[in-house]
């Protein structure tokens, strides 16, 4: 059987050539041609003995995802569209700014968590993408763009594990395919610039940080368990307090001093002053030590089934600035890529619901808020 090569990690590379007889500076000019040069074909890897390439072509291959799809966006955000086969399909993001270009990847085909604002868990779950299909987002992506540019300087300098799936429930292969992200004779990525977005999978969080710790995002999006039961189903399993006290153990091994916590800002349902006031109190904790975080708001990007509202900007300012005012460092979203259904919570494609999450939105508005001390 023949192996993808974006399957495996430099270890991996190297316990492949071992096999081949190969050792393993072998391995690591593979991997370079394969990562920082976007080579497929054996034959262009013109420093690799002929004996070499000749073994590789019959036990080895270099396979991106078909492209079923581009959409470029008037704010220059690319979104792709890519085949895993099945009648599934995943969708890539990548968001040009001056100081920075961010690539947002997908872990899963469809999700299996359900947030009721995100467009993708509405169409319910198919399968977890391989190690080779979550980095072969990567290696089209950086390559295509870089030829594009006309060759020359990195074009992908971000990675963040939030597009479609749950990262954390797709850890096996997520793991590989970071370290590869991080590897210098990889992509060469910073820990600090390769964020892993959660909706708050306790134990993994807690594997995370012994096994590959990057930046961690959070999706909170409720102040409490009751209301958060509903909108992050996961957090029946995994409540708010464990949550809160696995992000703490996080930050022991993390790259960065802080959390980010997203919040998606949904009209009447979480924006009010009263869930800024419980959010603070809950970072503070009850012993007055706060998880060192920051916000990140999010505004939501309406879709017909869900049955909920994008917060005023008005709602959105003054929610910040209750949080600013507190000392969390706070930010507001710009949204991109919305022309081309590219931004946060959008990425689904036809959108199924299995769930009747509509019948439930109505019930939203009845959960009461807890009161702040």
């Amino acid at each position: 059987m023949s192996t993808n090569l974006l399957d495996l990690d430099l270890a991996a590379v190297a316990a492949f050539c071992e096999q081949l007889g190969e050792k393993r500076f072998r391995a690591t000019q593979l991997y370079r041609w394969i990562h920082q040069r976007g080579a497929s074909d054996f034959d262009q890897m013109s420093d690799l003995a002929k004996s070499l390439r000749e073994k590789l072509k019959g036990c080895a291959h270099v396979s991106a995802l078909p492209i079923l799809s581009e959409h470029v966006s008037a704010d220059g955000t690319v979104k792709w569209l890519f085949d895993v086969g099945g009648g599934n399909a995943v969708e890539t993001v990548f968001i040009p700014e001056d100081d920075r270009g961010t690539l947002c990847i997908s872990s899963q085909a469809g999700c299996a968590v359900g947030c009721r604002f995100c467009s993708t868990g509405h169409q319910g779950f198919s399968r977890n993408l391989t190690t080779g299909e979550i980095v072969a987002q990567l290696w089209f992506a950086e390559h295509t763009l870089r030829e594009r540019r006309g060759g020359g300087e990195r074009v992908i300098s971000n990675v963040v594990m939030m597009g479609m799936g749950e990262p954390l429930q797709n850890y096996s292969a997520l793991v590989p395919a970071l370290r590869t992200m991080l590897d210098d004779h990889g992509y060469g990525l910073s820990r600090r610039r390769v964020t892993v977005s959660t909706s708050g999978v306790v134990p993994m969080i807690d594997r995370l940080a012994q096994d590959c710790p990057v930046a961690l995002a959070v999706s909170l999006h409720a102040p409490g368990d009751a209301l958060r039961d509903t909108l992050v189903p996961l957090n029946r399993k995994y409540p708010l307090a464990e949550l809160l006290a696995a992000c703490g153990r996080y930050l022991e091994h993390a790259p960065r001093d802080f959390i980010t916590f997203e919040y998606c800002m949904l009209e009447g349902v979480n924006d009010q002053p009263e869930h800024a006031r419980e959010l603070i109190a809950l970072v503070n904790g009850s012993a007055g030590e706060r998880v060192p975080c920051k916000f990140n708001l999010i505004p939501f990007n309406p879709f017909p089934a869900s049955g909920l509202r994008r917060s005023s900007n008005a709602a959105v300012a003054a929610f910040a600035k209750l949080l600013s005012d507190a000392g969390i460092v706070t930010t507001v979203r710009k949204t991109r890529g919305d022309d081309i259904d590219a931004a946060c919570g959008q990425l689904a494609g036809d959108v199924k619901d299995r769930t009747k999450v509509g019948e439930r939105m109505a019930k939203l508005r009845t959960i009461p808020i807890q009161p702040v001390p």
